[in-house]
């Protein structure tokens, strides 16, 4: 418990004084009810000065401002009514979506921009109908996992939703994977069929499967079997028709009445403990791990993080990847209880595109990361967009630079910017910003964590739980912690202890507010010299370079140190920085022994991934192959 002075110390006060009968109509007014002992001598002890905090722990998070809580050791209050917890709720993925659809049915659901694609709820319902007794007729049954490989579509959405209301497992696969990767996680899952366009960009999707899959080139009416993916039967392309694959088309016309009634009734037997969806996490030294996420997992995760961004309806541009949980469960499942309507601006990343979209749409959320922030924020054009409807933005993976905040608001019109972390295996947010977070909490924190988890943080060595403030491995325990990595009991066992407590492998700090300060990742650490450095830390020193638009910090070995600090610089569009002058920003500003020696290749350009712990690895592995000798 947190005592009255220590209240009074730590939040804001609200006018020089608050009569205790305001107090009284607080608590009334927020549908609380204390059991309060010494209830007269505590009024009058926080008569003259009274702060309120919201209590989240207590509270729903609807915006009402009379929502809030009073903490006092002294007092030993207790709080509960009608207000004190929203319910977890109880329901599957396509329960979810009917009743979106059964409410707000002419309500625009869907925009894919770029291909012209228009869905309100209830056409949307229809088509995942449509495609879910598809895919029954075609001989799926509940239980199979089903990939989806491609970029951001119409047809990515309506499988995630389709599979669901069919009770298949849903595999979300990075377009990116190449050959080997592919095959890892076909096989892996056991894959039944796979869902992809033809090509996009570079990337050759029916060719790549092709090479794991020759028997496809003979298949008849598109079923095969495999010899390196004994599992796998069909390819369903969404562009295109392709010999030996079966069309998106022939899908949506394949299920009959009775497939109709087959997928009605299935409905009374799906829970929402099953598992609905696989998404598999980034490896850096081993191969991927398949995070198995149920209904009750994403549904609630999605709900709840809506009630804190204060959804009721929101036109909200997605440029996130759909096969990544953000886009998934932040968006598609948001879509879903919230009833916003999600804009996609293009298939793959564009800064001009989520602009025009912006613009055009008139959305008023935005959905990124720092890195797709910046990018828009660099446009030379950005003046020319009419970005007049935005008004909030929401944004997670990396701590947003505060510079980087303030542009948001005067360039883009994004007056609130709402901060957030989790991992694929918490569904995947665990901590969430409120709107109204001043700048140093939106800066400094990732949130506040979510109704219905809990967080600790322990001592890396011995498990302890350590003092409030002092840093961590940061570990969860929710409704959203993941069921497993699929068929690794293994990796689960060292993720998920027996108390069901989630490891996250980041270092972090908690305070008695229940915001959370990530100070950077355990595998990321740099040992130089015996001393531990975060690489969070450092590049959030350089975020405040007037040249410097990205930075990315990470070890590479020496042999008389163990590790020396390597940065690399993505600077600003025109203009140029040198070594020396990074270093000489760096004096007397960050520890020295930390920045000792630097390689700084600053025209390097980062790519934009989500996969950000793969990053950093290849980033190491490129700095310590090219750099033969340390950089002074």
């Amino acid at each position: 418990m947190i005592t009255l002075d220590e209240l009074q110390r730590s939040t804001a006060e609200v006018g020089d004084s608050v009569h205790r009968t305001t107090i009284s109509r607080i608590l009334h007014k927020s549908g609380l009810y204390g059991r309060v002992a010494r209830r007269k001598p505590f009024l009058k002890d926080i008569h003259k000065k009274c702060c309120l905090k919201f209590a989240t722990s207590h509270l729903g998070d609807t915006p009402n401002m009379w929502k809030k809580a009073l903490w006092s050791d002294e007092t030993k209050i207790e709080l509960f009514g009608n207000n004190a917890k929203l319910s977890l709720l109880g329901q599957t993925v396509g329960q979810s979506l009917q009743a979106a659809a059964d409410r707000w049915p002419h309500r625009e659901a869907l925009v894919f921009v770029q291909d012209g694609v228009r869905k309100t709820f209830s056409q949307f319902q229809e088509d995942v109908d449509q495609a879910a007794a598809g895919l029954l007729a075609l001989g799926l049954k509940r239980g199979d996992r089903l990939g989806v490989w491609g970029p951001n579509t119409y047809h990515w959405i309506l499988f995630q939703f389709a599979t669901a209301k069919a009770g298949i497992i849903l595999v979300s696969i990075n377009p990116a994977y190449q050959l080997k990767e592919l095959e890892f996680t076909l096989g892996k899952v056991q894959c039944k069929a796979v869902v992809c366009p033809t090509q996009f960009k570079t990337q050759r999707f029916c060719d790549m499967l092709r090479q794991i899959c020759p028997e496809m080139d003979t298949a008849e009416s598109g079923v095969f079997r495999s010899s390196r993916l004994p599992d796998l039967r069909m390819v369903i392309v969404t562009d295109s028709r392709q010999t030996g694959t079966v069309h998106v088309e022939d899908v949506m016309q394949a299920g009959s009445r009775q497939h109709h009634q087959e997928l009605q009734d299935l409905q009374t037997k799906l829970s929402f403990d099953d598992p609905i969806n696989i998404q598999f996490t980034s490896g850096t030294t081993g191969n991927p791990k398949g995070a198995t996420l149920s209904h009750h997992n994403i549904v609630n995760n999605a709900y709840f993080v809506g009630l804190r961004l204060g959804f009721n309806w929101k036109v909200t541009c997605v440029p996130v990847p759909l096969y990544h949980c953000i886009g998934s469960v932040i968006g598609g499942m948001c879509m879903a209880l919230h009833g916003i309507t999600l804009v996609f601006p293009s298939a793959g990343y564009d800064s001009r595109a989520n602009l025009e979209a912006i613009q055009n749409e008139r959305c008023n959320f935005l959905y990124g990361t720092p890195t797709m922030y910046i990018d828009m924020l660099g446009q030379p054009d950005l003046h020319n967009y009419d970005l007049s409807s935005v008004e909030s933005g929401f944004t997670g993976g990396s701590l947003c630079p505060p510079e980087v905040m303030r542009k948001l608001k005067t360039d883009m019109n994004v007056n609130d910017m709402i901060v957030s972390y989790g991992t694929t295996e918490n569904s995947p947010a665990a901590f969430v910003g409120f709107p109204r977070d001043n700048e140093e909490l939106k800066t400094e924190t990732v949130g506040c964590i979510l109704n219905h988890a809990e967080a600790k943080v322990v001592d890396v060595s011995s498990g302890e739980v350590v003092p409030l403030g002092d840093p961590g491995e940061l570990l969860i325990r929710a409704y959203s912690v993941m069921l497993e990595y699929w068929d690794d009991p293994d990796k689960t066992s060292e993720a998920i202890a027996k108390d069901r407590w989630y490891r996250t492998g980041d270092i972090a700090s908690l305070d008695r507010f229940g915001y959370c300060r990530i100070v950077g990742r355990i595998k990321d650490m740099i040992i130089r010299g015996g001393e531990n450095i975060y690489p969070a830390e450092i590049e959030k020193f350089l975020h405040t370079h007037p040249n410097v638009q990205e930075a990315q910090v990470i070890g590479v070995r020496d042999e008389r140190l163990g590790e020396q600090v390597c940065a690399c610089i993505r600077l600003k569009e025109g203009l140029d920085c040198s070594r020396e002058e990074i270093r000489d920003f760096c004096k007397g500003q960050v520890r020295q022994k930390g920045t000792g020696h630097w390689g700084i290749e600053h025209k390097m350009v980062i790519p934009l991934v989500v996969l950000t712990r793969w990053l950093s690895h290849w980033v190491e592995v490129v700095f310590t192959r090219w750099l033969s000798i340390p950089l002074g």
